[in-house]
């Protein structure tokens, strides 16, 4: 794309060319035209007038935590509250605020499942350890099968039963 943008062929020739490369023509104007463009300084961007306040934002922080709220989702503390004649904020701050302290999971206590490893089984002479496989064979008449149930000796790998 940059060989086709650097030569500025004739409109006809950029066509061919993208065709040849297997690049719509769009992608390729899109390209330059960013080239083209300045690059603006980013500037911060300024509080809004109605924006939370530090103490507030504590204070909605300390209500989604409260036992009470501690198994809900914003959405339904929202409702909750709004259903007492109390507004702080809306759901959507409310994830917010939850959020920026990484709070924004399950809240509830849960217990903590312990690592489960799988039992490895160790023969070291024959007859310690057997194991089992089921095969399913095809019979001699359509849609009849023989089940080959199989017990294996791990140590020699020799059919015990």
């Amino acid at each position: 794309m940059d060989a086709i943008s650097t030569a500025q062929p004739p409109l006809r020739l950029t066509a061919a060319a993208c065709d040849a490369l297997n690049v719509a023509r769009s992608t390729l104007f899109r390209s330059m035209a960013r080239l083209k463009r300045p690059l603006l300084p980013s500037r911060p961007r300024s509080r809004p007038p109605r924006a939370l306040s530090a103490v507030e934002r504590q204070t909605v922080r300390d209500l989604l935590n409260q036992p009470r709220f501690a198994d809900q989702a914003p959405a339904e503390v929202s409702a909750t509250l709004l259903d007492e004649g109390r507004y702080h904020c809306s759901i959507r701050t409310m994830y917010r605020i939850l959020g920026e302290h990484d709070e924004v999971r399950e809240r509830r206590r849960q217990r903590r499942h312990p690592i489960y490893q799988k039992p490895e089984l160790l023969a070291t002479s024959p007859n310690q350890v057997w194991s089992w496989d089921i095969t399913k064979l095809m019979g001699p008449v359509k849609w009849t099968y023989f089940y080959l149930y199989v017990i294996i000796d791990i140590f020699s790998r020799r059919v015990v039963g």
